[in-house]
């Protein structure tokens, strides 16, 4: 890894701003070690002496593949079961009962590795049961969207999972899966992955009762993370909630939403008139 883990100020600049220009994400000019620690076994792999070379190939009609590998190399994030399990009891004890009978239709539009959706599905299945609803998973990377799809995790994941739903919704591995913890298919059903971009609006016109967009904003500049905003408010249904990591807010950003929580917003509903009309 020594030779590798020097990379010039221009191919650093190159990779920093292809990042940007496709996921939105801002790498700091000071994660010259988390971007060589993150690529340089793919030059080893395919060949490349330099990051000059490696971002040639992956400009090229030829690295049309690797360019998806770097991005998803550079853009994967740390997640886990319930994180900030706040905003899960919010769900289970606010958002829920006001919405009756309904469907609920619930967006992760960070997915990960899937331990988020699949933690929604928990709460949903504990306290919905068998009535309509399902889950709209989406992530940019390919990578960790075919492990979210899987179920499959260390058991070491399951220390947030409360002991109830793990008893519930989880199965432990046997024989070569020892040491794996498996979400229950009946769960994994209720949930779709799909490869999504951020920076797009969904292509449809499917409307959300609630969109988890947590620890993602964090990556954007303002400018980026008006235009997500922008995006996710498109899907979001009148009345509908946007929820975002603890560690984020829409401030400074043109939105019309209301701030519930620290971290939680709603969508206006529509004005109903009371007024009855009277003949003259």
């Amino acid at each position: 890894m020594s030779l590798l883990s020097n990379i010039s100020p221009f191919a650093f600049h190159k990779i920093r701003d292809h990042v940007y220009r496709t996921a939105g994400i801002v790498i700091g000019a000071d994660k010259t070690a988390m971007v060589t620690g993150r690529l340089w076994r793919r030059l080893e792999l395919l060949g490349h002496r330099d990051y000059e070379t490696y971002f040639a190939y992956v400009c090229s009609s030829a690295g049309a593949q690797e360019r998806n590998t770097m991005v998803d190399l550079l853009t994967t994030n740390e997640t886990y079961f319930f994180r900030e399990p706040a905003h899960f009891h919010f769900l289970r004890d606010d958002i829920i009962p006001q919405q009756g009978a309904n469907k609920m239709r619930v967006w992760c539009a960070a997915s990960s590795t899937g331990e988020e959706p699949h933690s929604i599905a928990m709460v949903l299945a504990e306290t919905l049961g068998k009535c309509d609803w399902d889950i709209l998973a989406t992530d940019i990377s390919s990578k960790v969207l075919e492990h979210a799809r899987t179920g499959v995790y260390r058991a070491e994941r399951i220390n947030h999972i409360p002991a109830d739903y793990l008893k519930k919704y989880c199965r432990r591995g046997i024989g070569d899966y020892e040491g794996m913890l498996a979400v229950v298919p009946s769960l994994r059903s209720r949930i779709s992955f799909e490869q999504h971009n951020l920076l797009h609006a969904r292509e449809n016109n499917a409307q959300f009762d609630v969109i988890f967009l947590r620890n993602v904003l964090i990556y954007f500049d303002n400018e980026t993370k008006q235009k997500v905003i922008d995006n996710m408010l498109q899907s979001l249904r009148p009345g509908g909630w946007l929820i975002l990591g603890h560690c984020e807010s829409l401030q400074g950003l043109d939105v019309g939403v209301k701030t519930i929580k620290p971290s939680i917003y709603r969508k206006p509903a529509p004005v109903t008139s009371t007024l009855k009309r009277v003949a003259v």
